[in-house]
């Protein structure tokens, strides 16, 4: 199970999903699956982009959970 820390991330940088699309280019669409349990289906480069953009690793935005 992959759970996402996007919405976190974002509050805590103080990010809205306005800025976030700005900075990427992405679609409110897709923020918003990285930012729930649809993570899991977002790819790899996808979220790359999102890191990039808060300044944080790829790995940052998410966490397994066994």
């Amino acid at each position: 199970m992959i759970k996402s820390n996007l919405k976190e991330i974002m509050e805590r940088l103080g990010v809205t999903y306005k800025q976030l699309e700005e900075r990427t280019g992405l679609s409110s669409q897709t923020i918003t699956r990285a930012r729930g349990d649809l993570i899991s289906e977002c790819r790899l480069s996808t979220l790359a982009i999102i890191a990039r953009a808060l300044n944080v690793g790829t790995k940052d935005l998410y966490d397994e959970k066994k």
